[in-house]
């Protein structure tokens, strides 16, 4: 694999380590600035906010510029908000950084997308993607838990700073591997040409099966440490070790989701949709028992992140002429995913059904992933079989001599 791969491997590290990192810096974070933890949980939302905003709006206006400086200009973007978290003076300010360091996410991953698909050959891009996406999964694994501990013992501003020297260091990577001209594409005429790939029913159907599979898993991991805790009866002091537990299953899921959706990426969507229904509704069951949860645990992360590169090959290949934006609109997806996910297993828990209900909604969600997975998978074997009906153009000579 090109070494340009561990450039956008690293910015990937650098994001996913901001992402996640705040849900366990949540009580340091309320307690410095004399806040109670649900108003801290706001910045969780801030960020996805940003990234959801971001994707669309800084893709679209920079798919016209040479990949290579896109990708640099945004981790700067992304360095610049990180730094800001750091230095917040107060809660406000710091709503406003996270918001600002989100913005980038979206629109990095999308070009990044582009950029490492197209430094392999064709057979080859989902492994490609995959690798890039190796960073957000090794950060979950190795990033949260060593930002968390950093937080614990220097303080939670120490953790911003140093994501902010990984992103500088990302955009330094990016400008030394990437080829100046990698993905080089003939871009859409008009912002509006752009946007009407998201019209496209694949492309709604793909990023709505995102929203609910991903779903699935947020609805499951926004709540993972007082499942652990509360319920399996773990030590608050063990989490750091699940948490690498459930990194690993990601990790190990990416690269071979890579390497399967290289081959069937709608049959690797549906075994890996199909697998976390059932995981979670097994965790909702086994939880109580330790030996089971923690292996449960690593085969949510397992189904979960190994979907990554598969959702990004189909729905690249879905998008025309607008690969970069309709990839964004991934991020996007995710993100709602993110928000939507643990707000229904908030809601299951607030019900009085335990925390153990998180994991039944989250097989819901993951089920109706499955569901309009399916439903698109049936409308394109439609849309093949329409083709094949459909009668060859007629020669223009042809047409000029009638």
């Amino acid at each position: 694999m090109p070494l340009a791969l561990l450039a956008l491997a690293l910015g990937g590290f650098g994001i996913g380590t901001t992402e996640f990192v705040i849900m366990g810096l949540l009580p340091q974070v309320a307690a410095d600035l004399r806040i109670d933890i649900p108003t801290a949980g706001h910045l969780i939302s801030a960020y996805a906010l940003g990234v959801v905003v971001g994707a669309p709006l800084l893709t679209a206006f920079t798919v016209r510029l040479p990949r290579q400086r896109v990708l640099i200009g945004l981790m700067g973007l992304f360095a610049a908000g990180n730094l800001l978290s750091a230095l917040a003076p107060s809660y406000g300010w710091l709503v406003a950084a996270r918001f600002l360091a989100g913005l980038p996410h979206g629109a990095f991953f999308g070009a990044g997308a582009i950029v490492a698909a197209s430094l392999v050959e064709a057979s080859r891009s989902a492994r490609a993607v995959s690798m890039m996406f190796l960073g957000l999964t090794v950060a979950n694994m190795v990033g949260v838990p060593a930002g968390t501990l950093l937080g614990d013992s220097a303080g939670w501003r120490w953790t911003f700073a140093l994501v902010a020297v990984i992103a500088a260091v990302a955009a330094v990577a990016v400008a030394t591997l990437v080829p100046r001209g990698a993905a080089v594409t003939e871009a859409p005429e008009s912002l509006r040409g752009q946007l009407a790939a998201l019209r496209r029913p694949q492309v709604l159907l793909t990023l709505a099966v995102v929203v609910f599979g991903f779903g699935g898993l947020f609805a499951c991991y926004s709540y993972v440490a007082p499942m652990m805790t509360e319920v399996a009866g773990f030590p608050a002091s063990a989490m750091t070790p699940i948490l690498v537990v459930v990194g690993a299953g990601m990790t190990v899921g990416s690269l071979l989701g890579g390497f399967c959706a290289d081959r069937a990426p709608l049959a690797t969507l549906l075994v890996g949709l199909g697998a976390l229904t059932v995981v979670l509704a097994a965790l909702s069951v086994a939880l109580a028992t330790p030996w089971v949860a923690v292996p449960l645990l690593f085969l949510v992360g397992f189904c979960s992140l190994g979907l990554g590169p598969a959702v990004q090959t189909r729905i690249v290949a879905q998008a025309g002429d607008a690969p970069s934006l309709v990839s964004a609109g991934f991020q996007s997806a995710a993100n709602i995913a993110n928000s939507v996910g643990a707000w229904l297993g908030g809601l299951a828990i607030a019900a009085g059904w335990g925390l153990a209900a998180s994991n039944l909604v989250g097989a819901g969600l993951a089920g109706v992933g499955v569901l309009l997975l399916v439903g698109s998978g049936l409308l394109e074997v439609r849309q093949r079989r329409a083709r094949v009906a459909a009668p060859a153009p007629e020669p223009a000579e042809a047409r000029a001599a009638a």
